[in-house]
C-alpha cells in the first residue's frame, strides 16, 4: 500500500513537472532594422499606417522612451545585435564580438574555451536550457553562426540587401531619378525573386504552425531586414505616400555643421544616400520610401499576429517589437545612424502578453536590450552572471513604475559621447570639441542647443559627472577630460 502511494505521488510530481513545463509562455520576438522611433502611426508622430503595430500597441503597452546605447562601428546594428544577444553593455559586448569571431583552428585551448563559452551563453543558447524550442529567420549579423545558435533557423542574411550606384547620391534636383524602390532589376530585397520582408513572414506563420506540435514551448526570433536601404516596396506602398503627404522634419538642415567632426561626412555611406546639401526634395523622397517599406513591413507582421491567433497559441505568447536602432533620413541634415540624437539612438518598443495593460505608454526609460533579460525572466530561465541588462517584467505588470536605467548612456566610435537624465541631455564632441544640451522634454527635436548659456553651466557639468561615472560603469576608456578641461 504504502509502495503504491510512493507510486502515486511520484506518477503525480511527474506529471505537474510536464503540465508546468508546457504552461510555460512563449516569447515571440519581432526585430526592425532601421526604423525610427517616431515611425508607428497611433504614437501620432509621423503620418504613416502602421495597423498591426498600432494593433499590438493597443494589446499591449509601449515604452516610448527605448533606446540602443550606440556603436564602436559604422554598422551601428552589429553593435546593437551584439548587446542583444549576448546581454553585455556595449563596450563588454564588442569584447564578446571579438572573442565569438575568433577561428577554432587559430585559438589556443583555452581560448577556443573561453570562445565556447560565450557561444554557449547566448540568448537563444539559454533560452534553449530553459526548455524552449528557439526558431530564427532574417538579419543576423552576429560573430557566431545562427544555424548552431537556434535549433531551428531559415534564410539568414546578411547586414543588408545590395544596394547599387544608383541609389545614392539622389534625387539631384533638376535631374531623373536613376532609382526606383518597385524595380526589381535593382535586386536588393527583390533579389531572390519575392521581397525578403514577405520571405521572413512566410517563415515566421509556417514555423508557427509546426510549434503548435511540439510540446515544448517556442523562442522565435523574427529579424526583418526592413526599413534598411535599399528602402524598396511594391508600388502599392509608394503610392500611398504621395510626396505632397511627405513633410519634412521640422529640424531639417542643408547640411549638419559638425558632420565631418563626429563621423557623419559624405563618405559615411548612410550619408551618401542623399545629396549633399540636403534639399527638401530628397529628403521628401526618401522618406517617401522609408514609410511605404515600414508600412509593407507592417502587414507582414500582421500576418504573423494573425498566424499566432489561429494557431490558439496567442493567449500563452508574449510578443516583443523593437528595432536596432533610428535612422535620421533628414533629420538635422543626417541621413543615418551614426549619431547621438533621439532619432538616432531612440527605437519603437512594444510589449504584449499575459497580465500585460493593454493600450498603455511607459515613459521610463528602458534600452531596448533589455527584452533579452525580460526573456529569460519569463522562461523561469537562469540567467548568466554576464547579463547586466534588465527584465521590464516589474515595469509591464505594475509592480514599480520607476526604471533600472537611471541615465541614459550613449556612445559612437570615439567621435562621440551623450548621457540622459530626466529630460536633460548633454552630447560631446570630444574631437572639436563641441558640447550640446538639450531639453528632450520641451525640445523634444533637439532644435534648441542650450551648452553655451552660462545659466545652464551646473547642469552641463552635473551631466559631465554622470557621463563619467557611466563610461567607468560600462568600461569605456575615452578620456573625454583633455577635450573638455572646463566640465571637470
Amino acid at each position: 500500500m504504502i509502495q503504491l502511494f510512493s507510486r502515486l505521488v511520484a506518477l503525480g510530481a511527474i506529471s505537474l513537472a510536464l503540465g508546468q513545463a508546457q504552461a510555460k509562455p512563449n516569447v515571440l520576438f519581432i526585430f526592425a532594422d532601421d526604423q525610427c522611433y517616431e515611425t508607428v502611426g497611433n504614437l501620432g508622430l509621423t503620418d504613416i499606417d502602421t495597423p498591426n503595430l498600432d494593433r499590438l500597441a493597443k494589446r499591449g503597452t509601449q515604452f516610448t522612451r527605448a533606446y540602443n546605447m550606440g556603436s564602436w562601428s559604422g554598422a551601428v546594428c552589429v553593435a546593437s545585435r551584439h548587446m542583444l544577444i549576448t546581454g553585455r553593455h556595449i563596450w563588454r559586448a564588442q569584447t564578446a564580438s571579438q572573442v565569438l569571431r575568433g577561428k577554432g583552428k587559430n585559438l589556443t585551448p583555452a581560448q577556443q574555451a573561453t570562445r565556447e563559452a560565450e557561444y554557449a551563453n547566448l540568448w537563444p543558447q539559454v533560452m534553449g536550457r530553459a526548455g524552449y524550442q528557439t526558431f530564427f529567420t532574417g538579419k543576423w549579423h552576429i560573430q557566431a553562426p545562427a544555424d548552431k545558435a537556434f535549433q531551428v533557423a531559415r534564410n539568414i542574411r546578411g547586414g543588408m540587401p545590395n544596394q547599387t550606384p544608383e541609389g545614392y547620391n539622389r534625387p539631384l534636383p533638376g535631374k531623373p531619378d536613376p532609382w526606383s524602390p518597385y524595380d526589381v532589376k535593382f535586386e536588393g530585397f527583390w533579389r531572390g525573386g519575392k521581397h525578403w520582408s514577405e520571405v521572413v513572414a512566410d517563415d515566421a506563420v509556417d514555423y508557427i504552425g509546426e510549434a503548435k506540435r511540439d510540446e515544448r514551448p517556442f523562442f522565435m526570433y523574427i529579424a526583418f531586414n526592413a526599413p534598411h536601404d535599399p528602402r524598396q516596396a511594391p508600388k502599392e506602398y509608394i503610392d500611398r505616400y504621395p510626396l505632397s503627404r511627405i513633410e519634412v522634419p521640422e529640424n531639417y538642415l542643408d547640411e549638419y555643421p559638425f558632420k565631418d567632426a563626429i563621423g557623419n561626412s559624405a563618405r559615411l555611406r548612410d550619408e551618401k544616400l542623399g545629396p549633399f546639401p540636403r534639399t527638401h526634395h530628397a529628403v521628401k523622397v526618401h522618406r517617401q520610401e522609408y514609410y511605404a517599406i515600414i508600412e509593407h513591413m507592417d502587414t507582414q507582421i500582421g500576418r504573423i499576429l494573425d498566424a499566432l491567433e489561429k494557431s490558439g497559441q496567442a493567449d500563452n505568447t508574449y510578443i516583443f517589437f523593437s528595432a536596432d536602432h533610428g535612422l535620421g533620413v533628414g533629420h538635422h541634415g543626417l541621413f543615418g545612424k551614426q549619431n547621438l540624437y533621439e532619432h538616432s539612438t531612440r527605437v519603437p518598443f512594444i510589449a504584449a502578453g499575459p497580465g500585460i495593460k493593454g493600450g498603455d505608454k511607459i515613459a521610463a526609460p528602458i534600452y531596448l536590450q533589455d527584452v533579452m533579460a525580460t526573456s529569460l525572466d519569463i522562461a523561469g530561465a537562469k540567467r548568466p552572471e554576464q547579463v547586466e541588462f534588465h527584465s521590464l517584467m516589474p515595469l509591464l505588470n505594475g509592480k514599480t513604475k520607476e526604471s533600472q536605467v537611471k541615465a541614459v548612456y550613449g556612445a559612437y566610435l570615439d567621435l562621440q559621447r551623450s548621457v540622459t537624465v530626466g529630460n536633460w541631455k548633454l552630447i560631446l564632441y570630444p574631437k572639436i570639441p563641441k558640447a550640446r544640451l538639450y531639453n528632450v522634454k520641451r525640445d523634444p527635436l533637439e532644435m534648441n542647443d542650450q551648452a553655451d548659456d552660462k545659466s545652464k553651466a551646473k547642469i552641463v557639468k552635473r551631466l559631465y559627472k554622470r557621463l563619467q561615472k557611466l563610461q567607468q560603469a560600462t568600461g569605456d576608456t575615452i578620456d573625454l577630460s583633455a577635450a573638455f578641461p572646463d566640465l571637470g
